[in-house]
């Protein structure tokens, strides 16, 4: 590959690269956005664990995190994962520009903030998040770790904070962060000036005792944040003021059919860009649960669930025409694409597939016009 398609959409797939997944790293494709078809892939960047990826706002840089506590080889309590950029070539070529220490153990999430001056990035085992600011060409530094502190009612996942994501809301203004560990949000003032973040007040807002938040969606429109609890498989719909950064609890409902007893774990969740659906990743249902949006309170409506053809869907993205949705099936080895009908509130397979080894982040970018 040596060039780059005219009207195809780059979709750069982060990976788990240990084990026995033969994962080499980053994978690139290109998505047809008029059909939905995939080109084979290939190796973009050989990393260690490239498990999330972020992109720049601006510039043709992606993030990785290196989930991992072996990072520059420190060990015992300095123990830490990492952070690595990439620049992104005009065929989807990956060249590394640099990386930092992610300031703790098992980094699982990472965003930038919306201006592009920081990464923002979640360390599950180490219980903190850290911001690391970005250079001109998009280049970290070294950053600071706020720490979470606090346990849950869950004695096998919830004795000590698992921070597992932080975003930048819609007005960049605030960043949150959902912590499986101690059953929180917490609610980060940021500051893209100075490239710091610091604890709002208030500082949190809480889940239901042993939900396990995972990762959160705001709305197109920037009023409701939408938390996956990945313990309880459900989402919590909270209200949200940007201008005091405080969360209101609107309402909590299950991600998986009614009945449903066997063991699953929600993964991902993502608002549609037209805002009227939601959807959500069930790992053990091995599903997609669809939501109809209201579009006055926020509230979701569950619509139907889709099999994503494949076993352990950790991650999903829709594409940015809105017409295309590729779920990334962990154990199963695939990438599975489904067509998104929003008047109908469904999706349905296009038969389209891919196979990439681990696959645990998906993210798109569009060809030049």
């Amino acid at each position: 590959m040596n060039r780059l398609p005219a009207s195809e959409t780059l979709v750069l797939v982060g990976t788990y690269t240990s084990g026995e997944s033969g994962s080499k790293g980053i994978y690139r494709m290109w998505l047809n956005p008029e059909t939905g078809a995939l080109s084979t892939p290939e190796v973009a960047a050989e990393t260690t664990d490239p498990s999330f990826l972020a992109l720049h706002p601006t510039k043709r840089v992606v993030y990785a995190v290196n989930e991992t506590d072996t990072f520059g080889g420190q060990t015992g309590d300095k123990a830490t994962g990492g952070v690595t950029a990439f620049t992104i070539g005009e065929a989807g070529e990956l060249k590394k520009l640099n990386d930092q220490p992610s300031l703790g153990k098992h980094p699982c999430y990472i965003a930038i903030d919306r201006s592009g001056a920081l990464a923002l990035v979640a360390n599950y085992s180490g219980g903190n998040v850290a911001a690391l600011p970005l250079d001109a060409d998009g280049r970290l530094q070294p950053g600071r770790a706020q720490q979470h502190t606090g346990s849950s009612v869950n004695k096998d996942r919830q004795k000590g904070p698992h921070a597992h994501s932080i975003d930048p809301d819609p007005s960049n203004r605030y960043a949150l962060s959902a912590d499986l560990g101690i059953d929180k949000v917490l609610v980060y003032k940021l500051d893209s000036k100075t490239q710091t973040i610091a604890p709002n007040d208030p500082p949190s807002a809480s889940i239901a005792p042993g939900s396990g938040p995972r990762h959160i969606a705001f709305d197109p429109k920037g009023r409701t944040a939408y938390v996956i609890n990945e313990l309880t498989s459900t989402v919590t719909v909270l209200a949200w003021d940007a201008e005091k950064g405080t969360l209101r609890d609107v309402q909590t409902i299950s991600a998986l059919p009614d009945g449903y007893d066997r063991r699953s774990y929600s993964g991902e969740i993502e608002v549609h860009p037209s805002g009227r659906l939601v959807f959500v990743s069930n790992r053990g249902h091995n599903s997609l649960a669809i939501f109809k949006v209201d579009q006055e309170s926020g509230r979701l409506t569950l619509a139907g669930h889709q099999s994503t053809g494949g076993d352990w869907p950790r991650n999903f993205a829709t594409d940015p025409s809105g017409r295309f949705l590729l779920a990334a099936n962990q154990r199963s080895v695939s990438i599975v694409v489904f067509r998104v009908d929003v008047d109908r509130a469904t999706l349905t397979p296009t038969g389209v597939s891919a196979g990439v080894p681990a696959p645990a982040s998906i993210r798109f970018i569009a060809a030049k016009s």
